[in-house]
């Protein structure tokens, strides 16, 4: 087996920046379950369950229909467990599966991915029913070993181009252990600033691989479109993201924050213009991540607003963290999902109906407060809660069987 450096395919191994040639070797036998082949099926699995039942629990103590045990204020659970709970699972699958898909090389499996996901596991459950410093301790071992384990994959291969992303996971471990300080007391540090920062590198995250993947899947999916990305503008527009992002989370309000996120907004707007989303709009597989990634630009003017003082923060939050986050999720667990236990990328009705319930979820939470009155706020919680989880609840439906069986083609992973 050979690796060379090719553009992205819409095909099933649909990951890869390197792809693997196919080797003139007879595949070794397929061993193990299913659901510990490869990172994506278990960490998947696990954050769609653990987003459908969340998120309507939070809604639940908020409402005051439920009173739990927890060691920290519900809002701060409830963050937290969105960004370092469901989203970081997701990242965690998404690049264990790539690493292979980019390398040639394996990523965990069998125990070793049995022992991460349990690990992830452990610290939701924790959470509720443990002392703060066991739950603590338990959430901060994760994405360090993950990116440890990236790490050494890429640099084995030499697959320097994607270095950023352990250094990023690196980044929103390091955001999680001091939201985790803050709320022992250890660091004079607002727990929610911690927060911020996590998001923010979520963010990035997504502005990373969207930037790769999004235009590539668009290009080859329709005959005749040509590119018209500009390359001399994608790292300014990186450039312009973080430090938005930075001034955001380190200095809230200010016109120089206002200015860098306003930037960083308009350069994505452009960026997205130049992925030609409108010839998407007869392939839901793809338009659901041009729909997912145009809430990045408009959570930045969001937030830029904010800095300014002409609107609260939340609903900047809630466009990257439901509309660009959980939009971009649904998008892309269904997509690798499908490729990777061998099936075609045509996505049927229920995917479609997650598709727009997570847009619902979104709207709802970001535009519906800012013109609804304050009066509707319980109502509308509990509508885009419902929206979210039926999203998740859809996917489980359809990619539970997948996710625990092997692949159709008989292929390992």
């Amino acid at each position: 087996m050979h690796l060379i450096q090719t553009p992205l395919q819409d095909a099933p191994e649909a990951l890869p920046i390197f792809v693997a040639m196919p080797s003139t070797k007879r595949a070794p036998p397929l061993h193990g379950a299913p659901l510990l082949r490869l990172g994506f099926r278990p960490f998947y699995l696990g954050a769609a369950a653990f987003a459908a039942i969340a998120v309507p629990l939070w809604v639940a103590i908020v409402l005051g229909q439920i009173a739990l045990p927890m060691t920290m204020p519900p809002l701060l659970w409830h963050a937290h467990e969105m960004l370092f709970g469901f989203a970081a699972a997701v990242i965690v699958g998404f690049l264990l599966t790539a690493g292979k898909a980019w390398t040639g090389l394996s990523t965990p499996r069998g125990a070793a991915l049995a022992a991460l996901a349990l690990l992830w596991l452990a610290a939701r459950v924790a959470a509720l029913v443990a002392p703060y410093p066991v739950y603590a301790a338990l959430d901060v071992l994760l994405l360090p070993l993950v990116a440890g384990l990236l790490a050494a994959v890429l640099l084995r291969a030499r697959n320097h181009r994607n270095l950023p992303l352990p250094g990023i996971l690196l980044l929103l471990a390091a955001a999680n252990a001091v939201f985790h300080l803050a709320s022992l007391g250890l660091v004079d540090v607002a727990p929610m600033s911690a927060l911020h920062a996590g998001l923010a590198a979520i963010v990035m995250i997504e502005c990373l691989i969207g930037g790769r993947v999004i235009p590539a899947f668009t290009l080859s999916a329709t005959p005749g479109l040509t590119s018209r990305v500009q390359p001399r503008l994608e790292l300014p527009t990186l450039i312009c993201t973080a430090l938005g992002l930075a001034a955001w989370v380190f200095a809230p309000t200010g016109p120089l924050t206002a200015l860098l996120l306003g930037a960083a907004a308009v350069l994505q707007l452009h960026r997205l213009w130049t992925w030609q989303s409108f010839a998407t709009r007869r392939r839901p597989i793809l338009w659901v991540l041009h729909v997912a990634y145009a809430w990045i630009p408009i959570g930045l003017a969001l937030l830029g607003l904010a800095a300014l003082g002409m609107l609260g923060a939340s609903a900047g939050v809630h466009a990257l963290a439901v509309g660009a986050t959980g939009g971009l999720i649904i998008g892309m667990i269904t997509r690798t999902a499908r490729g990777h236990t061998g099936r075609p990328l045509q996505v049927s009705r229920l995917e479609v109906a997650a598709y727009g319930l997570m847009l619902a979820a979104a709207l709802l939470r970001v535009l519906v407060p800012l013109v609804a009155p304050q009066g509707l706020y319980g109502m509308t919680l509990v509508a885009a809660a419902a929206a979210w989880s039926g999203a998740f609840l859809l996917y489980l439906w359809v990619f539970t069987p997948w996710l625990l069986a092997s692949r159709l083609d008989g292929k390992d992973g």
